[in-house]
Protein backbone atom coordinates (compact mmCIF):
# COMPACT_ATOMS: atom_id res chain seq x y z
CA UNK A 1 0.00 0.00 0.00
CA UNK A 2 1.19 3.20 -0.45
CA UNK A 3 0.60 6.41 1.09
CA UNK A 4 -1.50 9.05 -0.63
CA UNK A 5 -1.29 12.74 0.00
CA UNK A 6 -3.74 14.73 0.18
CA UNK A 7 -4.24 18.04 -2.63
CA UNK A 8 -3.59 20.58 -0.17
CA UNK A 9 -0.33 18.81 1.24
CA UNK A 10 2.63 20.82 0.21
CA UNK A 11 5.62 18.45 -0.96
CA UNK A 12 8.09 18.22 1.75
CA UNK A 13 12.11 18.56 1.85
CA UNK A 14 13.63 16.29 3.50
CA UNK A 15 17.02 15.29 4.85
CA UNK A 16 18.52 11.78 5.49
CA UNK A 17 20.93 11.29 8.61
CA UNK A 18 22.20 7.63 9.09
CA UNK A 19 25.24 6.13 9.33
CA UNK A 20 24.30 3.00 7.35
CA UNK A 21 24.96 3.74 3.88
CA UNK A 22 22.69 0.77 2.34
CA UNK A 23 19.33 1.72 5.15
CA UNK A 24 19.81 5.60 3.62
CA UNK A 25 19.87 4.13 0.58
CA UNK A 26 16.57 1.94 0.58
CA UNK A 27 14.79 4.69 2.79
CA UNK A 28 15.50 7.44 -0.21
CA UNK A 29 14.29 5.08 -2.59
CA UNK A 30 10.79 4.66 -0.78
CA UNK A 31 10.31 8.55 -0.15
CA UNK A 32 11.07 9.26 -4.10
CA UNK A 33 8.49 6.41 -4.89
CA UNK A 34 6.47 8.52 -2.50
CA UNK A 35 7.06 12.07 -4.10
CA UNK A 36 9.10 13.15 -1.36
CA UNK A 37 11.58 15.67 -2.54
CA UNK A 38 14.98 14.32 -0.38
CA UNK A 39 17.57 17.26 -0.66
CA UNK A 40 20.47 15.28 0.90
CA UNK A 41 22.00 12.72 3.19
CA UNK A 42 24.42 12.66 5.93
CA UNK A 43 26.11 10.27 7.87
CA UNK A 44 26.61 12.24 11.37
CA UNK A 45 25.52 14.63 13.43
CA UNK A 46 28.02 17.52 12.72
CA UNK A 47 27.27 16.44 8.77
CA UNK A 48 23.78 17.08 9.64
CA UNK A 49 24.08 20.11 11.40
CA UNK A 50 26.32 21.74 7.85
CA UNK A 51 23.74 20.24 5.39
CA UNK A 52 20.90 21.52 7.42
CA UNK A 53 22.87 25.18 7.17
CA UNK A 54 23.27 24.60 3.42
CA UNK A 55 19.92 22.84 2.09
CA UNK A 56 16.83 24.25 4.75
CA UNK A 57 15.42 21.38 4.77
CA UNK A 58 11.45 21.28 6.05
CA UNK A 59 12.16 17.83 7.79
CA UNK A 60 14.69 16.16 9.34
CA UNK A 61 14.78 12.37 9.46
CA UNK A 62 17.34 10.88 11.54
CA UNK A 63 19.01 8.01 13.68
CA UNK A 64 19.62 8.40 17.59
CA UNK A 65 23.26 6.40 17.10
CA UNK A 66 25.84 7.70 15.14
CA UNK A 67 29.33 8.36 15.36
CA UNK A 68 30.71 11.82 16.88
CA UNK A 69 27.75 13.78 18.58
CA UNK A 70 24.73 12.10 19.67
CA UNK A 71 21.60 11.98 18.43
CA UNK A 72 20.12 13.54 21.18
CA UNK A 73 22.91 16.85 20.97
CA UNK A 74 22.40 17.09 17.28
CA UNK A 75 19.17 17.66 17.65
CA UNK A 76 19.76 20.58 20.30
CA UNK A 77 21.70 22.12 17.94
CA UNK A 78 19.39 21.89 15.14
CA UNK A 79 16.24 23.43 17.22
CA UNK A 80 18.87 26.49 17.61
CA UNK A 81 20.27 26.73 14.03
CA UNK A 82 17.70 26.48 11.95
CA UNK A 83 13.87 26.65 14.35
CA UNK A 84 11.95 25.69 11.50
CA UNK A 85 13.57 22.66 10.45
CA UNK A 86 11.31 19.81 12.07
CA UNK A 87 13.10 16.34 13.46
CA UNK A 88 11.49 12.68 12.88
CA UNK A 89 13.98 10.44 14.78
CA UNK A 90 13.90 7.17 13.00
CA UNK A 91 15.66 4.74 15.52
CA UNK A 92 15.80 1.22 16.51
CA UNK A 93 15.83 2.25 20.28
CA UNK A 94 12.01 2.24 22.31
CA UNK A 95 13.95 2.87 25.37
CA UNK A 96 12.20 5.25 27.99
CA UNK A 97 15.26 7.59 28.67
CA UNK A 98 16.10 7.92 24.42
CA UNK A 99 12.60 8.82 23.83
CA UNK A 100 12.25 10.86 26.83
CA UNK A 101 15.73 13.20 26.08
CA UNK A 102 15.01 13.34 21.85
CA UNK A 103 11.76 14.97 22.18
CA UNK A 104 12.64 17.37 25.31
CA UNK A 105 15.89 17.81 22.52
CA UNK A 106 13.42 18.96 19.95
CA UNK A 107 11.84 16.18 17.84
CA UNK A 108 8.85 16.26 16.93
CA UNK A 109 8.64 12.29 15.89
CA UNK A 110 9.69 9.46 16.84
CA UNK A 111 9.39 6.54 15.31
CA UNK A 112 11.18 2.55 15.25
CA UNK A 113 12.62 1.38 12.13
CA UNK A 114 10.12 -1.06 11.72
CA UNK A 115 7.84 1.55 11.27
CA UNK A 116 5.63 0.90 7.97
CA UNK A 117 6.46 3.65 4.89
CA UNK A 118 2.91 4.65 5.62
CA UNK A 119 3.45 5.46 9.13
CA UNK A 120 6.56 7.24 7.73
CA UNK A 121 4.98 9.42 5.48
CA UNK A 122 2.37 10.55 8.32
CA UNK A 123 5.35 10.96 10.14
CA UNK A 124 7.00 13.66 7.59
CA UNK A 125 3.89 15.31 6.57
CA UNK A 126 2.68 15.78 10.09
CA UNK A 127 6.29 17.44 10.98
CA UNK A 128 6.58 19.75 7.67
CA UNK A 129 2.82 20.95 8.80
CA UNK A 130 3.93 21.60 12.65
CA UNK A 131 1.87 18.74 14.12
CA UNK A 132 3.89 15.79 16.09
CA UNK A 133 3.82 11.87 15.24
CA UNK A 134 5.16 9.42 17.90
CA UNK A 135 4.50 5.40 17.49
CA UNK A 136 1.44 4.98 19.91
CA UNK A 137 3.15 2.22 22.01
CA UNK A 138 6.37 4.55 22.51
CA UNK A 139 3.84 7.49 23.61
CA UNK A 140 2.35 5.17 26.19
CA UNK A 141 5.28 4.42 27.53
CA UNK A 142 6.53 7.49 28.11
CA UNK A 143 3.52 9.21 29.28
CA UNK A 144 3.15 6.20 31.79
CA UNK A 145 6.66 6.81 33.29
CA UNK A 146 5.61 10.20 33.43
CA UNK A 147 2.51 10.03 35.40
CA UNK A 148 4.86 7.35 37.68
CA UNK A 149 6.67 10.26 38.98
CA UNK A 150 6.29 12.81 40.93
CA UNK A 151 3.98 16.16 39.86
CA UNK A 152 5.98 19.39 39.80
CA UNK A 153 3.96 22.46 41.10
CA UNK A 154 6.44 24.58 38.80
CA UNK A 155 4.79 23.30 35.77
CA UNK A 156 1.04 23.65 37.57
CA UNK A 157 1.75 27.04 38.62
CA UNK A 158 2.94 27.82 35.23
CA UNK A 159 0.31 26.63 32.86
CA UNK A 160 -2.20 28.41 35.30
CA UNK A 161 -0.99 31.62 35.42
CA UNK A 162 -0.11 31.51 31.58
CA UNK A 163 -2.70 29.49 29.70
CA UNK A 164 -6.80 30.39 29.70
CA UNK A 165 -9.24 28.15 30.40
CA UNK A 166 -9.99 26.87 26.88
CA UNK A 167 -6.04 26.85 26.21
CA UNK A 168 -6.10 24.10 29.41
CA UNK A 169 -8.99 22.42 27.78
CA UNK A 170 -6.94 21.79 24.68
CA UNK A 171 -3.61 20.62 26.47
CA UNK A 172 -5.53 18.34 28.18
CA UNK A 173 -6.99 16.83 25.08
CA UNK A 174 -3.46 16.91 23.74
CA UNK A 175 -1.79 14.89 26.61
CA UNK A 176 -4.34 12.26 26.01
CA UNK A 177 -3.32 11.85 22.76
CA UNK A 178 -6.48 13.14 20.72
CA UNK A 179 -5.67 15.20 17.46
CA UNK A 180 -6.55 18.79 16.07
CA UNK A 181 -9.74 16.81 14.61
CA UNK A 182 -10.79 15.39 17.84
CA UNK A 183 -9.94 18.26 19.64
CA UNK A 184 -12.05 20.38 17.38
CA UNK A 185 -15.05 17.78 17.95
CA UNK A 186 -14.95 17.87 21.10
CA UNK A 187 -14.93 21.22 22.29
CA UNK A 188 -16.86 22.00 19.13
CA UNK A 189 -14.84 24.34 17.75
CA UNK A 190 -12.96 24.57 14.50
CA UNK A 191 -9.70 22.93 13.63
CA UNK A 192 -8.16 26.19 12.66
CA UNK A 193 -9.45 27.48 16.38
CA UNK A 194 -7.53 24.60 17.55
CA UNK A 195 -4.61 25.44 15.99
CA UNK A 196 -4.42 29.06 17.42
CA UNK A 197 -5.07 27.89 20.84
CA UNK A 198 -2.20 25.22 20.12
CA UNK A 199 0.21 28.01 18.60
CA UNK A 200 -0.56 30.25 22.07
CA UNK A 201 0.33 27.39 24.10
CA UNK A 202 3.38 26.30 22.75
CA UNK A 203 4.26 30.43 23.07
CA UNK A 204 3.19 30.80 26.01
CA UNK A 205 5.11 27.69 28.04
CA UNK A 206 7.84 28.36 25.80
CA UNK A 207 8.31 24.67 23.90
CA UNK A 208 8.55 23.31 20.64
CA UNK A 209 5.89 21.12 19.72
CA UNK A 210 2.94 19.58 21.15
CA UNK A 211 4.79 16.36 22.64
CA UNK A 212 5.94 18.71 24.45
CA UNK A 213 3.08 20.31 25.89
CA UNK A 214 2.02 16.76 26.28
CA UNK A 215 4.87 16.15 28.42
CA UNK A 216 4.28 19.64 30.25
CA UNK A 217 0.66 18.33 31.06
CA UNK A 218 1.75 14.95 32.42
CA UNK A 219 4.32 16.80 34.62
CA UNK A 220 1.79 19.37 35.82
CA UNK A 221 -0.42 16.71 37.35
CA UNK A 222 -3.10 18.35 34.74
CA UNK A 223 -3.71 14.72 33.39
Amino acid sequence: MSYTARPDEIRPRVLLVDDHDLFRTGLRTLLVEQDVDVVGEAETGMEALNAIRELAPDVVVMDLNMPGISGVEAIRQMAMIAPLTRVVVLTISDEDTDVMDAILAGACGYLLKDASIEQLMHGITAAAAGESLVSPAIATKVLQRLRASTASPRYADTIRSELSDREIQVLKLIANGQDNAQIAAELHISPKTVKNHISNILMKLQIDNRIQAAVYAVRSGLV
